[in-house]
């Protein structure tokens, strides 16, 4: 019995590690006769970006056209809400939950700021606010940079700055009567 005791270990032991290191595997500058270039590293997918590679540059777009604006006022609900509120003020969801307030879009300094801030904001995150590199497309960020800038202007706009088919709407509409609440709706 004690023989068998000693043999158990030894067989144990003659055993070989049964784990990556000694699993038979090509390795990357290897030659491999199964792929046409022979080769073992093989070429990747066209249109394959390497997760820790930086963003292509997009350039900052010539014109906030209506599109860029739409796109721009759909990716910051998505992204920017919950933080920074619907008009940009710092007033989100969040800053109701306890979170620390973000900076107003109207302040001072980040009117000032160029739009390459911002964008460099989204891509890498500041302070508080964590980078969006890896959610938010480089055309989405100057999308949304876009649209931060229009919530720049709106906060600062009087009906004397509007054209003047724009003024005769807003007074068409200050006009109009009240809607009623739709059927079914009662309190």
């Amino acid at each position: 019995m004690k023989r068998l005791a000693l043999l158990i270990p030894l067989a144990l032991a003659a055993c070989d590690r049964a784990d990556m290191v000694s699993q038979p595997k090509a390795k990357t500058w290897d030659s491999n006769p199964f792929f046409p270039q022979g080769q073992t590293m093989r070429l990747p997918a066209p249109g394959t970006v390497p997760r820790a590679a930086p963003d292509r540059p997009v350039p900052q777009p010539a014109a906030a056209t209506p599109a860029l604006l739409a796109r721009g006022q759909e990716r910051y609900a998505v992204f920017c809400t919950p933080c920074h509120g619907g008009a940009g003020r710092g007033d989100g969801i969040i800053v109701q939950r306890g979170y620390p307030r973000p900076p107003s879009f109207d302040e001072a300094r980040l009117r000032a700021a160029p739009a390459k801030h911002f964008y460099d904001v989204i891509s890498n995150g500041k302070g508080n606010m964590l980078s969006y590199g890896a959610q938010v497309p480089p055309a989405d960020r100057w999308a949304i940079v876009a649209y931060v800038r229009a919530l720049q202007l709106s906060q600062g706009a009087t009906l004397a700055s509007l054209p003047a088919e724009d003024q005769a709407a807003v007074a068409a509409a200050a006009k109009a009567p009240a809607k009623a609440p739709a059927s079914g709706a009662t309190r």
